[in-house]
């Protein structure tokens, strides 16, 4: 058994000097497969749900050239990485759609903190009651899948002291949402924050992880990891998306883990511990110093990191997708994107030099990649 997977990506647009462009009014028009976001600035795009991690590199690479073409056709604009406005812009929010009035919530709200590109990750889960557990367990690991993606280090033109200034930011919504113990406690809990107005939608759910389906939050079929940055290499990212797979075939698998039966903290103490661990990997990565959800236990991210690849490579490797997951050593090794950023701002780069770089980098491995994986399906 291998699980559905599939991904919502947003990006920024802008120009190769690094500066961010409102074009997404544009591109939802011109081009089937994207999406508006509130702000105009990055605009969203869906795969396909895929078993298969080779369609889904093919299904990352292909929206990307297509938007890339009709940004040189538009002018001299780029594809962006990164998860903040990374140069400048972040005074002021550029609606994409001003008769929206949800979202003229959101930027009455909450401003430019949500002006963010990011990837979720949605795997799919039918059992409602599975679900619910895998959520309880990733909701205590998310903390090192953005330790693995941070690429927001810079905000304004400024190192901020993040590795990942997004989530650092980012207003978690409901300010607090528990550990459900059932479905049914999920839909007791969603219910009453849409009657309190703490949800304005059954979307209004900003959390590092949430079960997610077509009709929320009654029937849900899958769980969506919405803590990671942006990771532009579709090779990292599907390395991260197969950690992900793997653990939750083991808890699939083993129905004993849970942090309800498992964990020597109750589920408020977890809920805490949990939102402790994300604000340290917010601000320091791989290299921030957690606790584990079971004991309390001190551990470095990447230590953490490394007892699940190990825990999961014999599940990966079985599934057939061990290939997929084996590119976490470079991540572990190397580091995230942030901490590469990071590592040039020491040495003298300014913000902008570290990101015009980057967007020729994204842009050449994106090549790279169709050239040597790609060609045949994206013909």
């Amino acid at each position: 058994m291998v699980l559905l997977k599939g991904f919502e990506i947003e990006m920024y647009t802008g120009t190769p000097q690094g500066e961010i462009v409102g074009l997404s009014d544009k591109i939802v028009a011109a081009l089937d497969g994207f999406m508006r976001e509130p702000d105009s600035r990055n605009v969203e795009y869906i795969t396909q749900p895929s078993h298969n991690y080779e369609n889904l590199l093919c299904a990352l690479l292909r929206p990307r050239r297509e938007l890339r073409n009709y940004l040189n056709r538009l002018g001299d604009y780029t594809l962006i990485p990164g998860s903040t406005l990374s140069l400048g812009g972040g005074d002021r929010f550029l609606r994409s759609d001003p008769a929206n009035p949800y979202h003229d919530y959101i930027e009455n709200t909450y401003g430019t903190k949500v002006v963010t590109a990011s990837v979720h990750i949605n795997v799919g889960i039918s059992d409602p009651e599975v679900l619910m557990r895998a959520c309880r367990v990733i909701r205590m690991e998310a903390p090192l899948f953005l330790a693995l993606s941070a690429s927001s280090p810079f905000l304004d033109g400024k190192a901020t002291g993040y590795h990942s200034t997004r989530w650092g930011v980012f207003p978690q919504t409901p300010s607090h949402v528990p550990l459900f113990a059932s479905h049914a406690d999920h839909i007791q809990w969603v219910e009453a924050q849409l009657v309190a107005g703490t949800m304005q939608n059954v979307r209004h759910l900003w959390a590092s992880v949430r079960p997610n389906g077509d009709r929320r939050p009654y029937d849900l079929n899958r769980l969506e990891l919405r803590i990671c940055d942006l990771v532009t290499d579709p090779i990292a990212l599907l390395a991260i998306t197969a950690l992900l797979e793997a653990r939750l075939l083991q808890i699939i698998e083993n129905p004993s883990i849970d942090p309800l039966t498992q964990s020597t903290f109750s589920a408020e103490e977890l809920v805490t511990l949990t939102a402790d661990n994300e604000a340290a990997v917010a601000a320091g990565s791989l290299d921030a110093h957690l606790r584990h959800w079971q004991d309390g236990r001190s551990i470095l991210a990447r230590d953490w990191i490394s007892e699940m690849y190990q825990d999961v490579w014999a599940i990966a490797k079985q599934r057939g997708f061990g290939c997929f997951l084996s590119p976490l050593h470079k991540i572990l090794r190397e580091g995230n994107e942030a901490q590469q950023w990071l590592q040039l701002h020491a040495v003298g780069f300014d913000s902008q030099r570290v990101i015009t770089q980057a967007i020729v980098a994204t842009q050449e491995r994106e090549i790279e990649l169709e050239d040597k994986l790609c060609s045949s399906l994206l013909a």
